[in-house]
């Protein structure tokens, strides 16, 4: 599939595949880049991956981390 993006850097992600990632109006989308093949990765951070994630950072002080990122965007 291919999009298009805006002069604003906006794209859609097409239906079919919100609809088989389970991404909705508001679900928050992980960013990361891969420089290496010049790809962007978008993972949706819905409840299933959250839960998928548990105790794979044990222990690691991520908590404060998040908390800090997440008062950071409500600043914006």
């Amino acid at each position: 599939m291919e999009t298009i993006a805006t002069s604003k850097g906006q794209v859609v992600i097409p239906s079919k595949v919100r609809q088989q990632l389970g991404i909705k109006d508001g679900t928050y989308l992980q960013i990361d880049v891969n420089l290496a093949t010049k790809q962007i990765i978008l993972t949706p951070v819905t409840r299933e991956y959250i839960r998928s994630m548990r105790g794979k950072y044990k222990g690691r002080g991520l908590m404060k981390a998040l908390m800090a990122e997440k008062k950071r965007e409500r600043e914006l």
